[in-house]
Protein backbone atom coordinates (compact mmCIF):
# COMPACT_ATOMS: atom_id res chain seq x y z
CA UNK A 1 0.00 0.00 0.00
CA UNK A 2 1.25 3.60 -0.42
CA UNK A 3 1.19 6.01 1.72
CA UNK A 4 -0.57 9.78 2.03
CA UNK A 5 2.81 11.50 0.96
CA UNK A 6 3.48 8.81 -2.28
CA UNK A 7 -0.07 9.90 -3.19
CA UNK A 8 0.77 13.45 -2.83
CA UNK A 9 4.21 12.82 -5.59
CA UNK A 10 1.93 10.99 -7.50
CA UNK A 11 -0.44 13.66 -8.14
CA UNK A 12 2.42 16.32 -8.43
CA UNK A 13 4.13 14.44 -10.43
CA UNK A 14 0.89 14.10 -12.83
CA UNK A 15 0.38 17.92 -12.58
CA UNK A 16 3.42 18.26 -13.80
CA UNK A 17 2.94 16.66 -17.32
CA UNK A 18 -0.26 17.82 -17.91
CA UNK A 19 1.10 21.83 -17.64
CA UNK A 20 4.19 20.79 -19.72
CA UNK A 21 1.54 20.30 -22.99
CA UNK A 22 0.64 23.93 -21.34
CA UNK A 23 4.30 25.19 -21.55
CA UNK A 24 4.50 23.97 -25.17
CA UNK A 25 1.34 25.40 -26.38
CA UNK A 26 2.21 28.40 -24.75
CA UNK A 27 5.41 28.66 -26.35
CA UNK A 28 4.49 27.87 -29.85
CA UNK A 29 1.59 30.09 -29.63
CA UNK A 30 4.12 32.75 -28.64
CA UNK A 31 6.14 32.02 -31.50
CA UNK A 32 3.36 32.34 -33.70
CA UNK A 33 2.22 36.12 -31.81
CA UNK A 34 5.94 37.12 -32.44
CA UNK A 35 6.36 36.33 -35.90
CA UNK A 36 2.88 38.01 -36.37
CA UNK A 37 4.13 40.87 -35.05
CA UNK A 38 7.52 41.11 -36.88
CA UNK A 39 4.98 40.61 -40.39
CA UNK A 40 2.94 43.19 -39.11
CA UNK A 41 5.72 45.67 -38.18
CA UNK A 42 7.43 44.81 -41.61
CA UNK A 43 4.54 45.95 -43.17
CA UNK A 44 3.92 48.69 -41.61
CA UNK A 45 7.47 50.16 -41.91
CA UNK A 46 7.31 49.44 -45.45
CA UNK A 47 4.14 51.82 -45.93
CA UNK A 48 2.04 48.60 -47.18
CA UNK A 49 -1.79 49.60 -47.60
CA UNK A 50 -3.59 47.02 -45.55
CA UNK A 51 -3.50 49.21 -42.78
CA UNK A 52 -7.02 51.66 -42.01
CA UNK A 53 -5.58 55.24 -41.17
CA UNK A 54 -6.99 56.04 -37.90
CA UNK A 55 -8.50 59.97 -37.71
CA UNK A 56 -8.16 61.92 -34.09
CA UNK A 57 -6.39 58.57 -32.13
CA UNK A 58 -5.05 59.73 -28.54
CA UNK A 59 -1.84 57.36 -29.22
CA UNK A 60 -0.86 59.05 -32.11
CA UNK A 61 2.29 57.64 -33.66
CA UNK A 62 3.27 57.70 -36.80
CA UNK A 63 2.26 54.45 -38.61
CA UNK A 64 6.49 53.37 -39.43
CA UNK A 65 6.88 54.12 -35.87
CA UNK A 66 4.04 51.63 -34.78
CA UNK A 67 5.85 48.97 -37.12
CA UNK A 68 9.18 49.36 -35.27
CA UNK A 69 8.09 48.81 -31.86
CA UNK A 70 5.99 45.45 -32.98
CA UNK A 71 9.17 44.46 -34.89
CA UNK A 72 11.47 44.56 -32.04
CA UNK A 73 8.19 43.15 -29.82
CA UNK A 74 8.07 40.58 -32.35
CA UNK A 75 11.71 39.72 -32.18
CA UNK A 76 11.88 39.66 -28.54
CA UNK A 77 8.64 37.17 -28.32
CA UNK A 78 10.71 34.74 -30.76
CA UNK A 79 14.13 34.83 -28.62
CA UNK A 80 11.52 34.35 -25.79
CA UNK A 81 9.57 31.60 -27.08
CA UNK A 82 12.66 29.77 -28.26
CA UNK A 83 14.43 30.66 -24.88
CA UNK A 84 11.08 28.38 -23.19
CA UNK A 85 11.96 25.45 -25.69
CA UNK A 86 14.90 24.92 -23.96
CA UNK A 87 13.74 24.57 -20.72
CA UNK A 88 14.85 28.22 -19.34
CA UNK A 89 13.23 29.26 -16.04
CA UNK A 90 13.41 32.90 -16.78
CA UNK A 91 11.82 32.11 -20.20
CA UNK A 92 8.53 31.31 -18.07
CA UNK A 93 8.32 34.86 -16.43
CA UNK A 94 9.33 36.43 -19.48
CA UNK A 95 6.72 34.82 -21.73
CA UNK A 96 4.55 36.44 -19.63
CA UNK A 97 5.77 39.87 -19.62
CA UNK A 98 6.29 39.70 -23.43
CA UNK A 99 2.74 38.57 -24.22
CA UNK A 100 1.28 41.05 -21.38
CA UNK A 101 3.20 43.87 -23.50
CA UNK A 102 2.36 42.48 -27.14
CA UNK A 103 -1.70 42.52 -25.88
CA UNK A 104 -0.63 46.20 -24.83
CA UNK A 105 1.04 47.08 -28.22
CA UNK A 106 -2.15 45.58 -29.77
CA UNK A 107 -4.82 47.50 -27.50
CA UNK A 108 -2.68 50.30 -28.96
CA UNK A 109 -2.80 49.33 -32.50
CA UNK A 110 -6.55 48.65 -32.59
CA UNK A 111 -7.30 51.79 -34.71
CA UNK A 112 -5.37 50.11 -37.78
CA UNK A 113 -6.45 46.62 -37.46
CA UNK A 114 -9.36 46.30 -35.00
CA UNK A 115 -10.04 42.59 -35.82
CA UNK A 116 -6.88 41.32 -35.93
CA UNK A 117 -5.81 43.18 -32.97
CA UNK A 118 -8.49 41.60 -30.43
CA UNK A 119 -7.42 38.28 -32.16
CA UNK A 120 -3.92 38.81 -30.87
CA UNK A 121 -4.63 40.17 -27.74
CA UNK A 122 -7.21 36.93 -27.05
CA UNK A 123 -4.25 34.57 -28.06
CA UNK A 124 -1.81 36.25 -25.79
CA UNK A 125 -4.44 35.85 -22.77
CA UNK A 126 -4.10 32.28 -23.77
CA UNK A 127 -0.06 32.25 -23.65
CA UNK A 128 -0.41 34.28 -19.90
CA UNK A 129 -2.40 31.63 -18.88
CA UNK A 130 -0.31 28.61 -20.27
CA UNK A 131 2.93 29.67 -19.19
CA UNK A 132 1.21 30.77 -15.82
CA UNK A 133 0.35 27.02 -15.23
CA UNK A 134 3.90 25.84 -15.47
CA UNK A 135 4.74 28.70 -12.84
CA UNK A 136 2.52 27.51 -10.38
CA UNK A 137 4.00 23.88 -10.55
CA UNK A 138 7.47 25.42 -9.14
Amino acid sequence: MSSTSDRGYEETTRYEDETRGATLFGASVLLVVGVFQLLEGLSAVSKDDVFVHARNYIFEFDLTTWGWIHIVAGFVAVVVAVAIYMGQHWAFVAGMVIASISAMLQFFFIPWQPFWALVVIAINMAVIWALSARLSVR
